[in-house]
């Protein structure tokens, strides 16, 4: 049956001029009929470079967003307008206007898994990995305004030492199955095990903090970007893995490092947002180009800029950040 919608799909992509994007989280047989599996640093940057006319984005609504940003003149498609996300949630625009209001002057990080709408009223948007380098180009006596992960706001402040920066406390739901106590068990029971950690959706950031703060022993520890993920296994002398992030990351991992064994630092990691998009619901997207993600143009231009950021700096082994001016007007 999935074979069978695998070849509509794919017919129906070729016909509509369409590229298929999906998350790392999404069920793996979504997974296996995208044109391209990744990160949401990664998926934004597919989007923009892309000559299709329509982008079909198996992810969840920010990331959707971001893309309709990214490439106005594209028609961007999510098949399922559930597919929120718990930690976007936690942060709405009136929010973080009243936030910056009682902190004139502050600097506005936010991580990417954030509305348009918020990301319209932000400096610099970040990711996990490259989150404490834009903390360090900013001039040490700006009092910066971090949101909305209280995780890696927490190892953030811890890693560079700032003191001046306030944290959101907001959290994404995931991350609640992954602990200390679960990592513990699981490298328990997996002595030999490598412990990878990619905390680039939000679930795994309180593993960052736990690794960061001491309550979890950082020794075999590697936190890494999706493809450094992908590449460690291949790498590594180690044939055995432990991964704590979304559990949807395992199949794309097994299937790229077949002679590799993988295990969940804790397997009931599942993002339901991710899970929502069905082959059936991509089908019905392509057949009936819903449901188009559009962002207001005056929200775009301002958002935008704080995309472009994230995606210039990329992270660990990416162009390094411009230094922001020691005259940065957060409201320029």
């Amino acid at each position: 049956m999935n074979s069978e919608l695998h070849e509509e799909i794919r017919r129906l992509a070729r016909e509509r001029n369409a590229v298929i994007l999906a998350h790392n989280y999404e069920r793996a047989e979504v997974q296996d009929v995208a044109d391209y599996v990744g990160d949401s640093l990664g998926l934004s940057r597919e989007a923009a470079k892309t000559e299709a006319d329509v982008i079909v984005f198996c992810g969840v609504h920010f990331m959707a967003e971001t893309a309709a940003i990214l490439s106005p003149q594209k028609r961007v498609l999510l098949p399922d307008m559930a597919a929120g996300c718990s930690l976007a949630s936690t942060i709405d625009a009136d929010q973080l206007r009243e936030w910056k209001a009682e902190h004139p002057g502050a600097v506005v990080v936010s991580y990417v898994n954030t509305t348009a709408e918020v990301k319209a009223e932000t400096d610099y948007c970040c990711t996990s990995g490259n989150a404490v380098e834009v903390i360090n180009a900013i001039p040490a006596d700006k009092e910066i305004l971090f949101c909305p992960d209280m995780f890696l706001g927490a190892h953030v402040r811890r890693v560079t030492g700032r003191e001046n920066i306030r944290v959101w406390m907001g959290e994404c739901h995931v991350h609640a199955g992954i602990d200390p106590e679960d990592i513990a068990l699981q490298r328990a029971k997996h002595p030999g095990a490598e412990f990878l950690i990619h905390p680039e959706c939000g679930c795994s950031t309180s593993v960052l903090d736990a690794v960061s703060s001491g309550a979890v022993d950082a020794e075999g520890v590697k936190v890494l970007s999706t493809e450094g993920m992908i590449r460690r296994p291949a790498e590594s002398p180690n044939d055995e893995f432990i991964v704590a992030t979304e559990v949807g990351i395992l199949h794309r991992l097994r299937r790229e490092n077949p002679t590799k064994t993988f295990f969940a630092a804790n397997d009931r990691a599942v993002c339901a947002y991710m899970k929502v998009t069905t082959l059936p619901k991509v089908l019905r997207s392509l057949e009936t180009l819903e449901y188009r993600i559009t962002v207001p143009d005056d929200v775009a231009k301002r958002a935008r800029r704080a995309i472009e950021r994230m995606i210039a700096i990329g992270g660990k082994g990416g162009p390094p950040l411009s230094p922001v001016p020691e005259t940065f007007d957060p409201g320029e």
